[in-house]
């Protein structure tokens, strides 16, 4: 463990070590700076790989595992391929915390001599190279969630006797399945934020527009995969952590309910709080990447081993919506609180066009207010005022990033809330809960179906992305934990800015409205000339 005043030094050791483990043959020597290439995809990344890299890495995860598990690829091929592109996209972006290229190499080859000898795969995903968002333990490398304090140890504890041979239960079902695992993925220190940045690594940028984030905490999977530098990956999701890199990066991401797959043996912060639960999730290119991993590890009853999770088989749904009956959707505009940005209210309506189109009915979604769910998953956040965030800066006397600097200041000051407070807030949290869901039954007095809304649609942040520091409103997001629903997010488009203008009549309702609105003069798509006062 460092000592306070050494906290640099080892910060940029690591960091070395994670640039010095990108073998020299995949280092790029003269990569251009954020300002001369801002958009680092397609065929930018192209040019620095072959033509089968380029197919493989390209494929689906479906397709990859249908062509190694037919014997037209085989599992080395294929971990090489992503081992490169993950090392390019780590250049470009910061988005890798470990690499254990030459391990995922042998576990490829151990696997292709099964299949030579057995003429059939391990299991469903045979092959697949699968990354990890820093809070996975995998044996053979560090775990530091970003912290410095926790370089070179278990969790920032010395001798516990897990330092790298530990695994998480998610880990060992991977393993079991024939995943290939190759690398592990940035997040911001602490978690709790949406974007991606701690003081090993620095900032994770987004890789369709390198001055901004490519979201957070899952970030670095976010930004590695809309590279393509990982045909699937796992991350968790408390408040959002998910769905924003998927939305900031136009990837599938699936935020389940908790108990749905193992978390047991990662690493997180303020564990024990379990008013709203971090849930583990998978992130892809495309939706059938999710349903393939998400079904294989329930295949493995992953509730025989992690004691939080419930007992439920994949159960088979239609790949399409059914035309007869119908569906009936409904969509949040606005959540009271604050406005969408005009690409994202264009994404919204772009969707209700589309189900309006095939026939389905939408609605207008009026619940609950989101401002006092939004208030119990925020003091569930802060039962401990933060002492175990700041416990694990302390290990090395780093600094916060501006970003997570509420859990110091004044929170550094407050003693933890006590059993009485806790209790309070778990009631009020389920009364909103109780209100929310009796809401949701009682639409189907008003669908032409005669049920509730099947389904509900809402965005994941007002912006389509933020700017460092820009990431001032997140009750979008949270929300879904609150009420621990499933959720996905999904791509619909991308920016337009001579389509994206901004309604000249726009008032905000709030201050924190204001601000939101006048992050677009950064964002690069509309710029507000001024925005108004806020509406009285």
């Amino acid at each position: 463990m460092a000592e306070t005043e050494d906290w640099q030094k080892l910060a940029k050791a690591k960091l070395e070590a994670i640039n010095d483990s990108i073998p020299k043959e995949w280092r790029v020597e003269s990569l251009p700076s954020q300002e001369q290439q801002r958009d680092v995809t397609e065929d930018f990344i192209r040019q620095y790989l072959s033509t089968d890299e380029i197919e493989i890495t390209e494929a689906t995860a479906t397709a990859s595992v249908g062509k190694i598990s037919a014997g037209q690829w085989t599992a080395e091929a294929v971990i090489r391929a992503f081992c490169h592109r993950a090392s390019l996209a780590h250049q470009l972006t910061n988005c890798l915390h470990e690499t254990f290229f030459d391990a995922a190499i042998k576990d490829a080859r151990a696997l292709d001599e099964h299949f030579a000898m057995h003429k059939k795969p391990i299991g469903p995903l045979h092959g697949l190279p699968v990354s990890l968002k820093d809070q996975f333990h995998v044996k053979g490398v560090e775990t530091t969630m970003g912290y410095v304090g926790w370089i070179g140890t278990f969790q920032g504890k010395i001798g516990t006797g897990k330092e790298r041979v530990f695994e998480s239960e998610l880990v060992k079902e991977l393993r079991d399945l024939g995943a290939v695992l190759y690398c592990k993925t940035s997040v911001p220190h602490t978690l709790m934020t949406g974007e991606t940045t701690n003081n090993i690594i620095g900032y994770t940028w987004n890789p369709k527009n390198r001055n901004l984030s490519c979201g957070g905490s899952s970030g670095g999977e976010g930004a590695l995969i809309a590279l393509r530098g990982s045909p699937v990956g796992f991350g968790t999701d408390i408040g959002g952590s998910i769905r924003i890199p998927a939305a900031f990066n136009g990837l599938y991401g699936l935020r389940p309910s908790a108990g749905r797959l193992p978390y047991e043996g990662m690493a997180n912060s303020m564990d024990g709080q379990n008013s709203v639960l971090s849930v583990v999730g998978p992130l892809a290119p495309s939706i059938s990447a999710l349903q393939l991993v998400v079904k294989s590890l329930l295949s493995r009853e992953p509730w025989l081993h992690d004691p939080l999770v419930h007992p439920i088989p994949w159960r088979e749904l239609p790949a399409k919506l059914p035309s007869d009956p119908l569906l009936t959707f409904a969509v949040l505009r606005h959540d009271g609180v604050v406005s969408l940005h005009p690409p994202v209210r264009r994404a919204i309506e772009t969707v209700v066009e589309a189900l309006q189109k095939q026939g389905h009915e939408v609605i207008e979604w009026d619940p609950p207010s989101h401002k006092r769910g939004a208030e119990t998953i925020l003091n569930a956040w802060t039962y401990d005022n933060g002492a175990d965030i700041r416990s694990a800066f302390a290990l090395s006397g780093e600094p916060m990033a501006s970003q997570v600097a509420t859990y110091g200041g004044e929170m550094a000051n407050a003693p933890p809330k006590d059993a009485t407070y806790v209790a309070a807030n778990n009631v009020a949290k389920r009364e909103w809960q109780k209100e929310y869901i009796e809401y949701w039954n009682s639409t189907a007095k008003v669908t032409g179906t005669g049920r509730p809304v099947d389904a509900l649609i809402a965005p994941v942040a007002p912006f389509a992305a933020a700017r460092p520091n820009g990431y001032l409103y997140y009750s979008y997001s949270m929300v879904v934990n609150g009420l621990d629903y499933t959720a996905c997010a999904f791509p619909v488009t991308t920016v337009d800015k001579s389509v994206d203008v901004v309604d000249s009549s726009f008032r905000p309702l709030s201050e924190i409205d204001k601000k939101v609105a006048e992050t677009c003069k950064s964002l690069g798509y509309h710029l507000y000339d001024r925005v108004a006062d806020v509406r009285e």
